[in-house]
């Protein structure tokens, strides 16, 4: 048994090139599921971060708006007390660890919980005096991962203070679980301005969570993210398992599979050993059949005009009219003759047939259904159509065999056209090139239905409640008996049925 007929599971490489591609399937899938999971994780760590830090943030309006009541109610006078509610904030709010309170007026003395830079009390004044009401927030000079909330106090036009929080932008984000804490995974925070206060810059493609704090006055931007390596999609542990599991199932699912195929295949060949014969007897029988229907339908054809044919020659005979009974009774012959060759024809079926050697006009076979369908087709209102060449159509077939492939498909097209309301037509063309013969009939029924296109030469099909559904089948055989092809063609309303015979090149001499 050659290697590309054998059973999946007897070939060796085929197996491992599975087992590959299954352990491959395996441990895409778990990168996937990985990755998932450390993406899930990071945002849910990065959802609870953010609610949490901008909660604490919010808390800073309320200790400013406190500290600048103190300021305007004491007047300048009351240091002491302003000292100690910003102590007070620092003890219980670490991430606060500075507070001052700067006068406008570069003479006036600063009070704050630590010594103020002059550079430092400049850039809030300046701040103050900027602002339009809103808290500004600024990198605190010499102090890295710290930043400055500045207000002016009163918050007015007739505001005499800037009034300063120094906060520790680490301290704002808290303690941190674990889970920040581990390779590959990165936070940052920066001001609105860009200025980065905790953490490191990211690759764009590591950032998975990017959304500014829920404060109105400290809308920090906190981003996070995640560099997934291979480590993290293939842990040790679950890969190995995984990847056992799957070779295990693998060998299990070949053996049951290897013992179900050898006792299907055993069934299997004692079915078949059962039923050959009946299958070969059925089969004889059928094409006896096949033969049987065909050749009734096909001496319908000769002995219709020989019944007609006799009835009309009694009633000459009885009118004495003995000179009109000469034609009927050659007709006659004719169709007797016609009808002998059907019976031979069909008698040789079986016989291997020798590809004919004489040559005929086709045009004969076409004027010959013209002159049997012309009165059928008025009676059922269809008007044929003939365009026929002037010059012989010489082919090489037997001229029964093509006269009745050109009738069966004349009178299948006039049956076909006279159910249409507006009147049947139908057009049989027939034309001749170098190379081949084109014999095509043409109506404008309601064509054929596509369900029985793919086995409109299948014996026994019919569209026709009368239909022995033999007539296209034996017109094929015939027109492939003569080296030809029939077919139907598609496009256009109605059917056209094709059948194309070559030209021997003797009979393109001949015609010449």
């Amino acid at each position: 048994m050659n290697r590309s007929t054998r059973p999946i599971f007897e070939d060796p490489i085929k197996l491992i090139v599975i087992l590959f591609l299954l352990l491959a399937v395996a441990a895409g899938t778990l990168a996937l599921v990985q990755r998932h999971a450390l993406i899930a994780e990071l945002e849910q760590e990065s959802v609870t971060l953010y609610r949490l830090t901008s909660q604490r943030a919010d808390q800073h309006d309320a200790h400013l708006t406190a500290l600048s009541a103190i300021a305007v109610a004491g007047q300048g006078e009351r240091h002491d007390l302003f000292l100690d509610v910003a102590a007070t904030i620092s003890r219980f709010y670490s991430r606060i660890d500075e507070v001052q309170l700067v006068p406008l007026d570069p003479q006036g003395g600063i009070t704050g919980t630590e010594p103020l830079d002059p550079g430092t009390a400049d850039l809030v004044r300046s701040a103050t005096r900027a602002s339009d009401g809103r808290i500004v927030l600024l990198p605190r000079p010499g102090k890295p991962h710290h930043y400055m909330m500045v207000k002016r106090s009163p918050n007015s036009d007739a505001a005499r203070y800037g009034l300063m929080l120094g906060i520790d932008a680490r301290k704002l984000l808290g303690e941190t679980t674990a889970f920040w804490s581990r390779p590959g995974v990165a936070l940052s925070l920066s001001l609105p301005d860009g200025h980065r206060l905790v953490g490191q810059g990211m690759p764009p493609e590591t950032v998975r969570f990017s959304k500014a704090l829920g404060s109105a006055s400290q809308p920090l931007l906190l981003q996070t993210g995640v560099a997934i390596g291979p480590a993290d999609l293939f842990p040790p542990l679950k890969a190995g398992l995984l990847l056992l599991a799957v070779g295990l199932i693998y060998l299990a699912a070949l053996v049951i599979l290897r013992q179900r195929a050898r006792a299907g295949a055993a069934l299997e060949q004692a079915r078949l050993s059962a039923l050959d014969s009946r299958l070969a007897h059925a089969s004889r029988v059928n094409a006896l059949g096949e033969m049987a229907s065909g050749l009734a339908h096909e001496l319908t054809q000769p002995l219709t005009p020989i019944l007609a044919q006799a009835q009309a020659g009694r009633r000459l005979l009885g009118r004495g009219d003995t000179a009109a009974l000469a034609p009927i009774l050659d007709d006659t012959v004719t169709q007797a003759r016609r009808a002998s060759a059907m019976l031979e024809r069909f008698r040789n079926w079986s016989r291997p047939q020798h590809k004919p050697v004489s040559a005929f006009d086709l045009r004969e076979a076409v004027g010959n259904v013209r002159a049997l369908l012309a009165s059928q087709a008025e009676r059922q209102g269809a008007q044929l159509a003939f365009e026929v060449p002037e010059a012989p159509v010489l082919v090489a077939a037997d001229p029964v065999e093509m006269e009745q492939v050109v009738f069966n498909l004349v009178r299948n097209a006039i049956e076909a056209a006279c159910d249409m309301s507006g009147g049947g037509r139908v057009v049989v063309r027939l034309r001749q090139d170098n190379s081949q013969t084109t014999l095509e009939v043409v109506d404008n029924g309601p064509g054929v239905p596509e369900d029985l296109r793919p086995r409109m030469f299948t014996p026994f099909t019919t569209t026709r409640a009368n239909g022995t559904g033999l007539g296209l089948a034996l017109s094929q055989r015939l027109v492939e008996r003569a080296g030809g092809g029939i077919a139907l063609v598609d496009g256009g309303s109605g059917a056209t049925f094709r059948v194309v015979l070559p030209r021997n090149e003797d009979l393109a001499e001949v015609a010449q």
